[in-house]
């Protein structure tokens, strides 16, 4: 079995919260209970993924990379060792 990309497998908590967040919205707007599967969420969802998606991918990777340094890393980098 193929192994996901680190930042895919951080990013799925963060696209279920936007789609929780979108139907809440449209259920709200409505006035009544909305499906995440209607296609009024699922339109905005994406427009929501596609406006911060870049920068969620960048401060995620940026994130994974930082974590996997050994620890006090940075530390000697900085000093030149």
């Amino acid at each position: 079995m193929r192994q996901l990309d680190p930042v895919v497998l951080n990013e799925i908590p963060l696209i279920r919260k936007i789609i929780c967040d979108e139907t809440w919205y449209e259920g709200e707007r409505r006035g009544c209970w909305v499906s995440s599967d209607d296609p009024v969420v699922k339109e905005n969802v994406c427009l929501v993924i596609c406006r911060v998606g870049e920068e969620l991918r960048r401060t995620l990777t940026a994130r994974i990379a930082a974590d996997s340094q050994p620890a006090g890393y940075s530390a000697m980098k900085a000093n030149g060792d």
